[in-house]
């Protein structure tokens, strides 16, 4: 018999700019994480440690800062027991989504009680593809499965479903009046911890990814990230083997319509009725 799961809390870090300029770039990505823990405790001092089952965690490029089963390794650096399991999964952009779901499907299921799910990346530290694997690597597997990267996937589906240049453009230009708007009216107030050093200095408080005042004029100016890849690369032949009907790709995406690089954690806590 199955039981509800609830999610309890839900927090993250800001999100620093991912590169070696951004204000985390000097956080180590355990070190984002071991901070989310605490604050859990924090805001629920009567919680037993013990009863924490599991912490869940996505990361898509667990190598480097972010390998070695970084969840387990954020668990025991945040002092919770040795009874406390910890595992990271990968399912690319979708990770921590895919942890919240597992989480729920561990508490529903009645194996576990509490799980603390979400994700950790640090872009500037640990860049895209750094995990590597056959799909990127190996020609045989390349060829195989038809392999091209995201953002030209991402261009292909825009040019089936007739998205254009403008409409990403203007959809991207609304996200970030939404971002700016839920920083002015303080929705991220209870949600977003501040990042702070081992002397307890702030490092960073604030997303710092939006774009004030983007529109989708300022955004037309910007070149497509995957033009030339899918050209020269020879991606978009690839792609148009498989979607022969499609006569041609159009390259919409660039980096100011796309997902952002960017440095940061998240945690939600998910347990059943009981645990509460």
């Amino acid at each position: 018999m199955s039981t509800e799961a609830y999610v309890y809390d839900a927090i993250r870090t800001p999100r620093g700019r991912g590169k070696a300029n951004g204000a985390l770039h000097g956080t180590k990505p355990v070190d984002l994480v071991v901070g989310l823990i605490h604050e859990i405790r924090a805001r629920f001092p009567g919680l037993d440690p013990v009863a924490v089952d599991d912490i869940v965690l996505g990361v898509v490029g667990p190598v480097g800062d972010q390998g070695s089963d970084i969840a387990r390794i954020a668990a025991i650096a945040a002092g919770l027991p040795d009874t406390v399991a910890g595992v990271q999964e990968n399912r690319f952009c979708a990770s921590g989504l895919e942890a919240v779901n597992m989480a729920a499907v561990k508490v529903r299921s009645g194996w576990e009680d509490l799980v603390l799910a979400g994700g950790v990346e640090s872009m500037s530290r640990v860049p895209m593809a750094s995990d590597g694997g056959a799909w990127f690597n190996d020609p045989m597997t390349n060829l195989a499965t038809n392999f091209v990267p995201q953002g030209i996937g991402a261009d292909l589906i825009a040019t089936i479903e007739g998205f254009s240049r403008r409409d990403v453009d203007e959809y991207a230009a609304l996200s970030q009046e939404r971002a700016a708007t839920a920083w002015k009216e303080g929705r991220f107030e209870r949600s977003v911890v501040p990042v702070k050093d081992r002397a307890g200095l702030t490092v960073l408080d604030h997303d710092e990814h939006p774009r004030p005042g983007t529109t989708a004029d300022s955004l037309a100016g910007l070149k497509p990230s995957f033009a030339d890849i899918g050209e020269l690369g020879g991606f978009d032949a690839v792609a148009l083997q498989k979607y022969h009907w499609v006569e041609r790709i159009d390259h919409v995406h660039h980096a100011g319509n796309s997902s952002g690089i960017v440095d940061g954690a998240s945690l939600v806590a998910i347990g059943s009725k009981e645990v509460g």
